[in-house]
């Protein structure tokens, strides 16, 4: 534990720095290619696993169950003849309820006999009705029409909040990637589509954008100030495209965090909901915040974040930043440099005083000689 408080500190301090926006092709590059094959996934495997609320069918609600098993049901409907496709899912203690493609009466009325003899309970207890496909319809259309006003209206209030417009394309950028990976992962996977799976879609759209509100307004922090350079001398040492990358990495212990406390939960209720109970409803609605929840969290740091410097980087002010940051931090570290000394000029003049002692040495004993050469006269 104490080993991620450090990374997490040291990420904070800018020790430690994950490239996301020094490597913004890489990633937007990687995401532009996994939303392609996201929309690709579609058309290999013929469309999604629609529920009956989309394409119509008939379905039976048997209540008041001692034996809550989906066994029973399977093999009602198959006792009949019925050899198309049926889903079978607990959505209440003591509630089951069965699925089936659009039948006549006449198998209707022998469905529901089966699953009053497989559950042992009395006519009144099992409740059969019809979903017409003209009303899944209308739920498709009322579903895109609620999530085009929700992008619409998020859009906007993000530009107002930031006072950028280019902050609030980022993260409608990085809500769109959020939405294609999460239905490319319910057609590769073949999770059903229902209205439930909806609405936990549309609460990871919140979550995916509440994680990118927290990084800029990080990245907002940081950059106050760079373009005018009334910032404290050691943000300015950085340039724009760093400042962003260092919120970015900021902000990552505490979206690690939230995400992990976000799919703990959700895990639970996916397990308990379809593990334990059966409950179908509770399955769609955590399959769908689970998936969300991963790919939001990656989409706000390796889509949103590089997206909005790439978006400023090339407006002049950030440019001239830029290059007066690089300016300052050169300056930096030529002051900080260790000056050297020549030793090439020392080493000839020590090399000279031995000759010099030598040369005083030879006057000094010619000088001697010479002198005890004329005191030998005078001794005689």
């Amino acid at each position: 534990m104490s080993r991620f408080a450090d990374f997490g500190n040291d990420l904070y301090s800018g020790r430690k720095s994950f490239p996301f926006v020094p490597k913004r092709k890489l990633w937007l590059s990687i995401a532009a290619l996994l939303v392609v094959i996201s929309a690709l996934i579609p058309v290999v495997r013929g469309g999604f696993n629609l529920g009956i609320d989309f394409t119509g069918g008939s379905e039976f609600v048997v209540s008041n169950v001692a034996d809550s098993s989906l066994e029973p049901g399977q093999e009602a409907v198959t006792s009949t003849g019925h050899d198309g496709e049926s889903t079978v899912t607990n959505i209440a203690p003591g509630t089951i309820r069965v699925q089936t493609e659009q039948l006549d009466d006449d198998q209707t009325l022998a469905v529901r006999e089966a699953l009053v003899q497989a559950y042992d309970v009395s006519e009144d207890q099992v409740a059969s009705n019809f979903v017409g496909p003209t009303w899944g319809a209308g739920i498709s259309q009322q579903m895109i029409r609620g999530l085009v006003i929700f992008l619409a209206l998020t859009a906007v209030v993000m530009a107002l909040y930031f006072r950028t417009w280019k902050m609030s394309l980022a993260s409608m950028a990085g809500v769109f990637v959020t939405v294609a990976l999460t239905v490319g992962t319910y057609s590769l996977v073949g999770f059903e589509v229902t209205p439930s799976a909806i609405i936990g879609f549309l609460t990871v759209l919140s979550y995916s954008l509440y994680d990118t509100v927290v990084v800029f307004d990080k990245v907002r922090e940081n950059t106050r100030g760079l373009l005018d350079g009334s910032a404290p001398p050691p943000r300015l040492n950085r340039g724009f495209s760093d400042q962003v990358n260092l919120a970015a990495n900021q902000t990552l212990v505490r979206s690690i965090n939230t995400s992990v406390v976000g799919l703990l939960p959700v895990g639970s209720i996916l397990f308990i909901g379809a593990a334990l109970l059966g409950a179908g409803t509770l399955k769609d609605l955590a399959l769908a915040q689970f998936v969300g929840i991963v790919w939001g969290t990656l989409a706000t740091l390796f889509v949103a974040t590089p997206v909005y410097a790439a978006l400023r980087s090339v407006e002049p002010g950030v440019k001239q930043q830029e290059a007066r940051a690089a300016d300052l931090a050169y300056q930096a570290e030529t002051v900080d440099a260790p000056a050297t000394e020549p030793t090439d000029v020392a080493q000839p003049t020590h090399a000279a005083q031995p000759t010099d002692a030598s040369e005083r040495a030879r006057t000094q004993a010619s000088a001697h000689s010479e002198s005890a050469v004329g005191e030998v006269p005078g001794r005689s």
